[in-house]
């Protein structure tokens, strides 16, 4: 019987190559079949399958036993023109022969054994060729041969063609702080989710990395492949539970439809992935269609990209302070770095613009690292030059804080620069902090032990959980400045600000309002009891020459106007 090497399981007749074998390379010629089968019923059907295929042009013998098999291939040999049939045999495609007269005992065992094993590391190696080592998809060699065809189809039947580019969402937080074993383990879940969620005849494909393209075949209007999105942003919403732990994943997805948006495999591929760009853009787990002006917007951001690689080489990133402030004294309290990137070209490049790509191509890492260090480096030179010694405060990005020797390069830094870690402050969002809650209570315990204090910026705009701010080691609550921009007495956002500042104080926490641009945003704080603010009231962010000056001068009522 004919057996399938990958799931040790008998094919059904149209699982197996033979019926194309039958119709094609067969087709002039008179096919002889031997079947070693002990089960005799078997063997019959296999006889109606080819009967039913190709009537009259085979002839089938059916042995119950191998040396039966081996008894039956000697007689049937032929000493005629021995050489040349031979001959003949290995250009249809055999890959031994055996010479009557000349066989062993033991020959035609050792040669059908040999044969057998060879097509077996055949069709592994053409398995491996086209397939995905850790997931066993389809590779990108494979699904370019497949959308080429279903393109062909396309325009045969008149239907549509699309791709869709996922990308799963903050994967490489996990490959950092829970290894690549644990990461190979949730991609195999993923892509099990992904082909449930799609027909029999379309492909799921991994790329590499954290990257899958679905081909879509056949399809009927553009909103079949944005409910097939919809579909697998849900799937993939569900908890992954994975070496005892549930993981949690999002995906972006781009997509791009045939023929309009491309006409060949390549295209349709590229097109897709700039869609998915946009996906993350727009701020992750959903999914976008390409549109052609897309591309201006790619070529832009690589063009920042490729600017950004160099970047810290060149010693283009600086740091600008602003001072947090007693609400009641206007004494500076604390300090803020800021990241900026002074390009060439572009001039002061904001981190809105940059950090979401350095977060992208992994550049983060280095960057955030510079920043710390950087930050204690010039806190301690003011102390040196006799100015007060304030507690700095830096942030910390996802990437950063989920990287496996975050804690380790903070202890170096700290180490490097001698400044004290309890005059750094480390400031995280509360998405940061929920993104897997075990692992981060685990690493905010590491810097809790080395004397770090820990800051939760833009509170508010996330899970803002009570039960949450109890279990982790959190030292300041940072109110986001989208509160602080329209409070007022009647305002909700005055009824949100009161509520964090009475959590805030209920579990000893500082609590400190960010964007406070007028003294009447400053009244209202003062007179709701929040110790710290800090915005352009106070000061703009500055470079550490004139950040300097105000910490000699203090801060005047005067000193920064109130719309500056």
């Amino acid at each position: 019987m004919i057996w399938d090497p990958y799931s040790s399981r008998r094919l059904s007749w149209h699982e197996t190559p033979m019926k194309h074998l039958i119709s094609s390379a067969f087709t002039e010629k008179i096919l002889r079949i031997l079947v070693i089968e002990d089960n005799a019923s078997d063997a019959r059907m296999l006889r109606e399958m080819f009967a039913k295929e190709r009537p009259g042009t085979f002839e089938m013998t059916h042995r119950t036993h191998m040396s039966e098999a081996v008894v039956h291939l000697a007689k049937g040999t032929t000493g005629q023109d021995d050489e040349v049939l031979a001959a003949e045999a290995m250009k249809e495609g055999a890959q031994d022969y055996l010479v009557k007269g000349q066989i062993e005992n033991r020959a035609l065992p050792r040669a059908l054994r040999h044969a057998i094993e060879r097509h077996r590391i055949q069709v592994e190696t053409a398995f491996i060729a086209n397939h995905d080592s850790v997931t066993s998809l389809p590779n990108r060699l494979l699904l370019m041969d497949r959308i080429t065809q279903a393109i062909y189809l396309a325009r045969r039947r008149n239907t549509g063609t699309a791709v869709m580019f996922l990308d799963l969402d903050r994967f490489k937080y996990i490959n950092d702080s829970l290894g690549h074993a644990v990461g190979d383990q949730l991609l195999q879940s993923v892509s099990i989710r992904l082909v449930d969620c799609v027909r029999g005849s379309d492909t799921v494909s991994r790329q590499g990395g954290d990257e899958f393209v679905i081909l879509l075949s056949e399809i009927a209007a553009p909103e079949n492949a944005a409910k097939l999105a919809e579909k697998i942003l849900l799937s993939l919403s569900s908890p992954h539970s994975i070496g005892g732990q549930e993981l949690h994943i999002d995906g972006s997805i781009g997509i791009s439809v045939g023929p309009s948006d491309g006409e060949d495999a390549e295209t349709l591929i590229k097109n897709a992935d700039t869609a998915m760009y946009h996906a993350k853009e727009r701020g992750r787990n959903n999914f976008q269609f390409f549109k052609a002006e897309m591309n201006v917007k790619v070529v832009e951001r690589q063009t920042l990209e490729a600017s950004l690689r160099g970047a810290l080489d060149r010693h283009e990133f600086l740091l600008h302070y602003q001072p947090k402030v007693n609400l009641f004294t206007n004494k500076i309290t604390s300090v803020e770095a800021l990241i900026r990137w002074q390009h060439p070209d572009r001039g002061l490049v904001p981190p809105g613009q940059f950090v979401p790509v350095a977060e992208d191509c992994g550049l983060i890492l280095k960057i955030g690292q510079w920043a710390v260090s950087e930050a204690c480096r010039q806190a301690r030179a003011w102390q040196d030059e006799g100015l007060p010694q304030l507690p700095i405060a830096v942030n910390v990005s996802a990437v950063e804080f989920r990287n496996k020797d975050f804690v380790e390069s903070i202890r170096s830094i700290l180490s490097d620069t001698g400044w004290p870690a309890n005059f750094l402050e480390l400031e995280l969002t509360e998405s940061v902090l929920m993104d897997d809650a075990k692992f981060t209570a685990s690493v905010l315990q590491s810097l809790k032990a080395l004397g770090i204090h820990l800051a939760v910026d833009d509170f508010g705009t996330g899970y803002s959980s009570l039960s949450y701010l109890r279990e982790f080691s959190i030292d300041v609550l940072k109110i986001d400045r989208s509160f602080i921009n329209q409070i007022t007495a009647e305002s909700d956002d005055s009824t949100i600000v009161n509520a964090i500042i009475t959590m805030g104080k209920s579990l000893k926490y500082l609590v400190v309002a960010e964007g406070i641009e007028t003294e009447e945003q400053k009244a209202y704080l003062k007179a709701h009891h929040c110790e710290e603010g800090q915005g352009y009231l106070f000061s703009r962010p500055l470079p550490a020459a004139r950040f300097a000056d105000l910490l000699r001068t203090g801060i005047t009522e005067t000193l920064v106007p109130q719309h500056s």
